[in-house]
């Protein structure tokens, strides 16, 4: 799990300052043009969605970012996303689903350049789990129109149809103020990590090293700008299935390792608990989130 755990913050110490991630540039959103001597009938790339860190959120020991769905209303109390092992109350045991507990949680809102721009504050958990995902939905005291008139930041969407192998995305931590970009590289049936298992995860391709304190992150698609995941962990020494060190479980029981490589998980499954006023409705039609 991608927190700031004692291991991550004493290597930083230990390499000195220098070596803490700095304020990461937001991928270019410039197309290369074609050579002159290319036909005038070749197709263009169309240009990926700049991502940068407006909308992201740091809190004391992962990330975050200020979210709604397609349909919220700017009338609606904004809503943060992070992971479920990074709620406050710590981890929830395999099987628990936090819902509507009391919070006065602080966040530092970031604009475009990873610069802390003011503070936002929950009023409650409404959503918290580490069973079959791994989130958390905070509901803030400020509704998404009181935030743009504050902040001039606008919410970042989540994408209500499930993420593409080989789509180009770009992970923002809002905690280091650097992002990583890669690809999607698969889906993973299971994955496994010490007592808790999720379900159908995104594997990322290698350029996506994450590192703690990403925990939480919105895994933004470049070619829409939609949040489709959030980042939540990586297999760090190659040990099976244990805390730090995933495993991936095929349909058949299969274990594979793949050390140094990071995961998320799914957000599009969220959006159909959503209800108007940003209230989480575990009844409503299509919302598949583990119940308590």
């Amino acid at each position: 799990m991608k927190k700031p755990l004692v291991g991550a913050l004493l290597a930083l110490l230990l390499t000195g300052a220098a070596a803490a991630p700095a304020v990461a540039s937001a991928p270019s959103d410039t197309v290369a043009q074609a050579p002159a001597s290319a036909p005038r009938s070749a197709p263009v790339k169309p240009a990926l969605a700049a991502v940068d860190f407006a909308g992201t959120v740091a809190l004391s020991n992962c990330s975050g970012s200020v979210v709604r769905t397609p349909s919220s209303l700017p009338s609606d109390p904004a809503l943060v996303l992070s992971n479920g092992h990074c709620l406050e109350t710590g981890f929830p045991a395999a099987g628990e689903v936090v819902l509507n507990r009391r919070s006065t949680r602080s966040f530092t809102l970031l604009n475009s350049a990873g610069t802390g721009v003011g503070t936002l504050r929950a009023s409650k958990i409404a959503y918290g789990t580490m069973t079959d995902t791994d989130v958390s939905i905070y509901q803030l005291t400020k509704t998404y129109a009181q935030i743009q008139s504050a902040y001039g930041i606008s919410a970042l969407t989540l994408a209500d149809t499930h993420p593409v192998a080989g789509t180009p995305i770009t992970v923002v931590s809002g905690y280091w103020k650097r992002t990583y970009s890669c690809n999607i590289d698969g889906f993973v049936y299971r994955l496994k990590e010490g007592d808790w298992t999720w379900k159908d995860s995104v594997r990322y391709t290698s350029s996506c090293n994450t590192i703690g304190g990403t925990s939480g992150s919105p895994v933004v698609d470049q070619n829409t700008g939609k949040v489709v995941a959030v980042n939540n962990t990586g297999n760090e020494d190659g040990q099976s299935c244990t805390v730090n060190n995933p495993c991936e479980v095929d349909a058949n029981g299969a274990v594979t390792v793949r050390q140094g490589i990071n995961y998320a998980q799914e957000t599009y499954n969220m959006v159909p608990c959503i209800g108007p006023g940003s209230v989480i409705d575990l009844t409503r039609a299509g919302c598949a989130l583990p119940k308590p």
